[in-house]
């Protein structure tokens, strides 16, 4: 799901143009550019809400066949929700070029999405782990693990709360002196540029390339393992799960890349010209958009391409009298709940 909180890209460039260089470069990035971040931020908070909303509401549904791996997906379901409503609020920043919900919900709006951010991606990684454990080292243990789980999950919202304690404490609505704005931004005057770098290493590394490697390694084995099955199910998965790594892939590698070349400028490790700022600011703002639509692929991924998700929830809109029975046997396939080698594999996976 960034490292971090990426929309930081927004104003940070502002920002720094103002308090770090004698003469603003001038900024390709027009009103066009803006209303096409908007507009993009709208539809993924839409999709992000819809579809993370259908998740959470199959899997409550699930009971008694809810696995391990359900509970790790209804939580990163939570995760993703809570990140797409922070969008509107930023799209609005952006439209405004103007911070106008004051400092409470600059705290707020920051906090929460520095959290959603960080749950996010350690639940990912969880879940390779969890499909590591159930399909290349399957043991009767995982059919009765959701306490575990739960517990793994608690610890991971603990952790990504910590992780954005910094931003909330920190982050303030600042008056920008003659331009008549507020900026949601830190506020810790001197030491507001070295902070930020130190923040966005902790993001780089523990926010990514750990997950990362650890996804990476998981899946590898797992891939491993269910290329020599001849099970013509485990195949299936195997392609879901390399679209599942792929996609986090796609989403956070280049977001990632421009925002540690973002760093190492602003570190001084590499030259700063107008030029290369201007270019560099116009990447991310591509990039970001793409990272962010990774909280409304995750339904898809996860949830809409596997049959299991799909035979479940059509079984629900037949109980609830919002689909016939005609629609159900026409889209429905196979099994929901498979028996044998299948018995440790989520519905939704």
């Amino acid at each position: 799901m960034s490292n971090m909180s990426n929309l930081d890209n927004n104003y940070e460039n502002y920002s720094y143009n103002d308090f770090h260089l004698s003469i603003p470069c001038p900024s390709s990035l027009d009103d066009i550019n803006s209303i096409g971040v908007v507009i993009s931020y709208i539809v993924v908070s839409f999709f992000g809400l819809t579809g993370n909303t259908l998740v959470m509401f199959v899997v409550c549904t699930m009971k008694s066949h809810r696995r391990p791996t359900d509970i790790y997906l209804m939580h990163l379901a939570i995760a993703d929700l809570l990140f797409s409503l922070t969008l509107p609020i930023w799209a609005i920043y952006i439209k405004e070029s103007n911070w106008v919900f004051g400092t409470f919900m600059c705290k707020l709006i920051s906090g929460v999405q520095e959290m959603a951010v960080y749950s996010g991606v350690f639940l990912l990684a969880c879940i390779s782990i969890d499909r590591y454990m159930a399909i290349v080292k399957a043991t009767q243990f995982f059919s009765k693990q959701q306490n575990l789980v739960k517990i793994v999950c608690g610890f991971v919202w603990l952790g990504a709360t910590l992780l954005s304690i910094p931003i909330m404490v920190q982050r303030e609505a600042i008056e920008i002196n003659g331009y008549n704005m507020q900026h949601c931004y830190e506020n810790i005057t001197e030491n507001t540029e070295d902070w930020r770098l130190g923040l966005r290493v902790v993001r780089h590394v523990v926010g990514f390339f750990l997950p990362l490697m650890v996804m990476t390694v998981c899946y590898s084995c797992t891939i491993g393992t269910l290329s020599r099955a001849r099970n013509s199910q485990k195949h299936k998965a195997m392609r879901v799960i390399l679209c599942v790594v792929l996609a986090f892939v796609i989403c956070w590698l280049p977001n990632n890349v421009s925002e540690l070349i973002d760093t190492l400028m602003r570190a001084g490790l590499i030259k700063d010209t107008c030029e290369t700022r201007d270019a560099l600011d116009l990447t991310m703002y591509i990039t970001q958009v793409l990272a962010f639509m990774h909280c409304a692929i995750n339904p898809i991924l996860y949830a809409f391409v596997g049959k299991k998700f799909r035979n479940h929830l059509l079984t629900v809109l037949l109980k609830k009298r919002l689909v016939s029975r005609d629609v159900l046997s026409r889209y429905r396939t196979g099994s929901v709940y498979s028996s044998g080698s299948t018995k440790h594999t989520s519905v939704t996976l």
